[in-house]
């Protein structure tokens, strides 16, 4: 069956915890493509190490699919944008991709979301694009930190598994991405509506029942007696 991911968004004045570690881990933000009209395109995380396959509750073979998604996604904003002063962002989860970015118009947001959505193996497309100029260089530098500071926070939680959300900020707006639980994405929202220059939280959740992810988690893995 295939599940569409929820979209809803909260305010960080009704979320903000009690209390926050300050503790910033610049950890990169692995899957999140910057496309721009004027900039060179970096990927990261283009290699998966072994044990973020472990813990993450994608396939191995989905991972490479999403990066593959988001690679041929380029590709095809690339052309369709051709010429244009542009910055668009393509976030693939599970094979669920997330738009983000500026576009000079609501015809090219529309090309845009079109041509991510002829890529092979792409399941559903979110379109968060915002018509006008792209965003300035201070602008995305704080949008780098913001998403820092929320996996901080994930880190720090005890009672949530950090790597099961994909985090993207586009403008002050933390975008939240992940194969999760209902109890796991209200406390993911609350954690990231409490750092501080989050204006709003969006949820783009695929929400599983806790039995769906008792499956998904790996068998422990006995050892065997040493001689």
């Amino acid at each position: 069956m295939t599940r569409r991911p929820t979209l809803r968004t909260e305010s960080p004045s009704r979320f903000r915890p009690r209390s926050l570690r300050t503790t910033l881990a610049l950890a990169a933000v692995a899957g999140a493509t910057l496309l721009s009209g004027c900039a060179p395109l970096l990927i990261g995380g283009a290699a998966v190490g072994g044990a973020l396959m472990v813990t993450d509750r994608r396939t191995s073979g989905v991972q490479i699919e999403d990066q593959s998604i988001e690679l041929k996604g380029k590709n095809r904003v690339a052309q369709v944008l051709a010429g244009k002063n542009y910055n668009v962002n393509l976030t693939s989860y599970n094979r669920i991709v997330l738009l983000t970015g500026e576009v000079p118009s609501e015809q090219d947001k529309a090309a845009v979301e079109q041509a991510v959505q002829r890529v092979e193996n792409v399941r559903s497309t979110v379109n968060e694009l915002a018509v006008g100029g792209p965003s300035s260089l201070s602008s995305r530098s704080s949008d780098t930190i913001i998403t820092s500071k929320v996996k901080a926070t994930y880190v720090d939680a005890k009672d949530l598994q950090a790597n099961a959300v994909k985090v993207t900020t586009e403008r002050g707006v933390v975008y939240l991405m992940g194969r999760v639980s209902d109890r796991e994405a209200t406390r993911a929202a609350n954690l990231a509506a409490g750092v501080g220059g989050v204006l709003k939280v969006v949820r783009v959740f695929e929400v599983l029942s806790e039995e769906e992810l008792a499956g998904l988690r790996p068998a422990p893995v006995e050892r065997g007696a040493q001689q």
